[in-house]
């Protein structure tokens, strides 16, 4: 198993994109997925260009471009696109819309897979993927509904995300993760127990190795595994979580 090792920049939204990097480098991780809220917002290809420099001199690979993306009505892909594009990101993570699976009418699901279909041509028209945030809240919130907008989309260049649903026990985690695996593009990493306490990745040890167990043996194992959030929200956190991430993965 081969998966990069890297660090969500909206872990350190108070910190500016050069003390993230070298956060990230000095913890050993190797790659950094960009937030679009701060770090590099849609558009602003001067910033992203900006960004890229300061990763690729902290000897860091850009992950992805984390954007917000989530097939509004009017929404447009083309800044978000800009930015990747500037960035180095051969990937962006976007949003299945902003309503649960099970509360979605039929012609606002119809809107955002339309949506997204559309975005997913334009990102690959310029040799960029996309990829499914796996969140509550969204049309891609469990493994099965996730299935089904990929299938719906229907295009090789939309993968998706997974992380650990929110409260689920370690062996429904992993088990969502198996069912979606061979569309799994990269991984959100964190400890939250019971709901969204930030722990150590070494609180749900157990979690964190049978995944790393399915990744093994996954016919394409995710890219990167991505550290996003961290106890206390602590840039003194990131060391011995770096570390954790590494012992799982590598």
């Amino acid at each position: 198993m081969s998966i990069r090792p890297g660090l969500c920049s909206v872990t350190f939204r108070q910190l500016e994109p050069a003390a993230i990097a070298a956060l990230a480098a000095d913890a050993g991780l190797q790659a950094v997925e960009w937030g679009g809220d701060v770090h590099v917002p849609p558009g602003d290809v001067a910033r992203a260009s900006q960004v890229a420099r300061v990763t690729a001199d902290a000897g860091l690979a850009v992950a992805s471009y984390g954007s917000y993306f989530r097939g509004d009505a009017g929404e447009e892909i083309a800044p978000v696109l800009d930015a990747a594009a500037a960035l180095g990101a051969d990937r962006i993570r976007i949003w299945a819309g902003r309503t649960g699976s099970a509360q979605a009418s039929a012609q606002e699901r119809a809107a955002t897979i339309d949506a997204l279909a559309a975005a997913v041509e334009q990102a690959g028209a310029r040799g960029i993927s996309l990829a499914l945030e796996f969140h509550g809240g969204t049309l891609a919130d469990d493994a099965e509904q996730t299935l089904r907008v990929l299938d719906e989309v229907a295009s090789p260049h939309l993968s998706t995300y997974w992380q650990p649903t929110v409260s689920a026990p370690d062996d429904v985690a992993v088990a969502e993760y198996r069912r979606i695996a061979d569309r799994v593009s990269a991984v959100h990493v964190f400890s939250w127990w019971p709901a969204a306490e930030r722990l150590t990745l070494g609180a749900r040890d157990g979690l964190w190795r049978a995944f790393a167990a399915a990744a093994a043996v996954a016919p394409v194992p995710p890219r990167d595994a991505l550290l996003e959030f961290v106890p206390g929200d602590d840039p003194a956190a990131l060391a011995g979580e770096a570390a954790a991430l590494r012992a799982y993965v590598g």
